[in-house]
C-alpha cells in the first residue's frame, strides 16, 4: 500500500479535521474539469489545473482501482463529474483524504496497468494539465502492477511532454506544540466526551440525489449544528471524526470513540434506496448486531462498510480482534447501553421528525464494533425521498431534528453529567 493509504489507517487519520482560512483556501491549486477518452482497449484522463501538481498514481484490486493522489486541490468540477465514465474507466470520485492531500479513485471495467502519466504546463492558452493514460491487460499483467509495499514511487513524465516529472507527494507531519515549563497544568476536563461522526467524506461522497445535494455535506451540515447545540449547553466534550470534507476510515472513526474514552458514539448518515425497490422516507436508528434485522437493514451495513474501499485504500488484512472482542461480555453490556440510548431518541424524534415504518433496526456496521461506548447509526432520512431531501436541506428541519436529538443525549448522559459536576 502506498504511503497516503498507510497514513489514512494509522492514527494520523484520527486527528480532528483541520480547519483553513479563505486565504488558505485560495492558495490551493484549482481543478476545473476533467474528461475521459478512448475505448476499452486504451483509456486517457485529463485534469484541467490553474498550475502543475505532484502526483503518484497506483493500482488496487478487488475490485479492480486505479488511486491517484495529489496535494490538496480545489475541485471545481461540473456537476455530475465523474458519475458516468469511458472504456476502462466505470467511475470516478474526488475529494480532500486528509489535510493536506486530495484524491480521485477510478472504479475501472477490468484489469488494467498506467501505460502513462505527466503533467504538462499551461501553454497556449490551454490550461495546466494531468494526463493518465490506461491500457486493458490480462490479470497476471494487473498483479505485477499492483502498489508495492512501501513508499510510491514518482511518476515519470511522458516522452516530449512539457510538464517535468511529478515527484511523490509529501505526507504534512504533525506537529506538537509543547507548553512553556512554567505553564500551569490545565484541570482534567471530567466532562463525558460525546463523539459525532458524520459519515462519509472527502473522496467519498455517500449516497446522492438528481441533484447537487450529496449526503457528506447534508450529514456534516447536521452533524455540525448537533455539536454547536451541545457545546452551548457546556455538559460535554464534544469531539468530531471529521469538521470539514476530509475522508476517515472505518478504523480510525471507532479509534477516535475509544483513544476519547468517549460516552457516546452517534454516526450521522443519509440513506437512499436503490432504483427498482420502491418508495422509503424517515429516520432510522441503527445499533450494532451480529445478524440484520432485516434485509434493508443488511443492505445497508454492507453499503458503508465498503467505505474504506472507495476511499482508495485495501484493509482486507484488518486484524479481526474487534470481530472476537464481540464475544465478550462488556460488548454485550455495550449494547443494552446503545439500545437504551436508541430508544430514547426514537420517542424524542416521534414529536419533531417523520421516522421510518421501521425506526429501529440492527446490523454489522463496522463503525459501531466499539467494545465499550455505546454507539448508534443514525439515517437522518432518504435522499431518494424528495420530502426527506427537502427536510435534510432546510435550516429549521434541521434545528428541530438536532434539539431532539440533544434532548435525548441529555437524558441518556444525566447521571454521567451529574457525577462528573460533583468531581470539580
Amino acid at each position: 500500500m502506498c504511503a497516503a493509504a498507510l497514513v489514512c489507517a494509522t492514527g494520523a487519520g484520527t486527528l480532528a479535521a483541520e480547519t483553513r482560512s479563505p486565504q488558505a483556501l485560495a492558495s490551493f491549486p484549482v481543478a476545473s474539469d476533467a474528461r475521459v477518452a478512448g475505448d476499452t482497449k486504451q483509456t486517457r484522463f485529463i485534469l484541467d489545473l490553474d498550475k502543475t501538481v505532484p502526483f503518484r498514481a497506483f493500482m488496487l484490486d478487488d475490485p479492480y482501482r486505479v488511486v491517484l493522489d495529489l496535494p490538496q486541490v480545489s475541485f471545481q468540477l461540473p456537476a455530475g463529474a465523474g458519475t458516468n465514465g469511458r472504456g476502462l474507466i466505470k467511475a470516478f470520485r474526488y475529494g480532500m483524504v486528509m489535510p493536506g492531500g486530495s484524491r480521485i479513485v477510478f472504479d475501472l471495467t477490468g484489469p488494467a496497468r498506467i501505460a502513462n502519466s505527466y503533467g504538462l504546463d499551461s501553454a497556449n492558452g490551454q490550461p495546466a494539465r494531468l494526463v493518465l493514460d490506461l491500457e486493458q491487460v490480462d490479470n497476471s499483467t494487473f498483479s505485477r502492477s499492483l502498489a508495492p509495499q512501501g513508499p510510491a514511487q514518482p511518476q515519470t513524465a511522458a516522452p516530449g511532454a512539457t510538464g517535468t516529472a511529478a515527484p511523490a507527494v509529501s505526507v504534512p507531519q504533525t506537529i506538537v506544540a509543547v507548553p512553556p515549563p512554567t505553564a500551569k497544568p490545565t484541570p482534567p476536563d471530567t466532562r463525558p466526551v460525546v463523539v459525532i461522526d458524520p459519515g462519509h467524506g472527502g473522496v467519498d461522497n455517500g449516497t446522492q440525489s438528481g441533484g447537487d445535494l450529496i449526503e457528506k455535506s447534508l450529514v456534516l451540515d447536521f452533524a455540525l449544528a448537533l455539536r454547536d447545540r451541545l457545546e452551548k449547553a457546556g455538559k460535554y466534550r464534544v469531539v468530531m471524526t471529521r469538521s470539514d470534507d476530509t475522508f476517515i476510515t472505518l478504523a480510525d472513526r471507532v479509534a477516535v470513540a475509544r483513544s476519547q474514552k468517549a460516552a457516546l458514539f452517534v454516526s450521522i448518515h443519509a440513506d437512499a434506496l436503490p432504483k427498482g425497490e420502491g418508495e422509503a422516507q424517515g429516520a432510522t436508528i441503527y445499533t450494532l448486531s451480529d445478524k440484520a434485522s432485516d434485509a434493508e437493514a443488511e443492505r445497508l451495513a454492507e453499503t458503508e462498510n465498503r467505505a474504506d474501499a472507495i476511499g482508495g485504500l485495501n484493509l482486507t488484512d484488518a486484524p479481526t480482534d474487534v470481530a472476537d472482542i464481540l464475544i465478550d461480555l462488556a460488548q454485550r453490556e455495550t449494547r443494552t447501553f446503545s439500545n437504551r440510548f436508541a430508544h430514547l431518541l426514537m420517542g424524542e424524534f416521534k414529536s419533531t421528525v417523520r421516522l421510518h415504518k421501521h425506526p429501529l433496526k440492527s446490523a454489522g456496521f463496522k463503525v459501531l464494533k466499539n467494545a465499550d461506548v455505546p454507539s448508534v447509526l443514525v439515517e437522518i432520512g432518504y435522499v431518494s425521498n424528495k420530502a426527506d431531501l427537502d427536510n435534510m436541506a432546510s435550516d429549521a428541519w434541521r434545528a428541530k431534528a438536532v434539539e431532539s436529538m440533544g434532548k435525548a443525549i441529555d437524558v441518556f448522559l444525566a447521571k454521567r453529567v451529574a457525577k462528573a459536576a460533583a468531581g470539580n
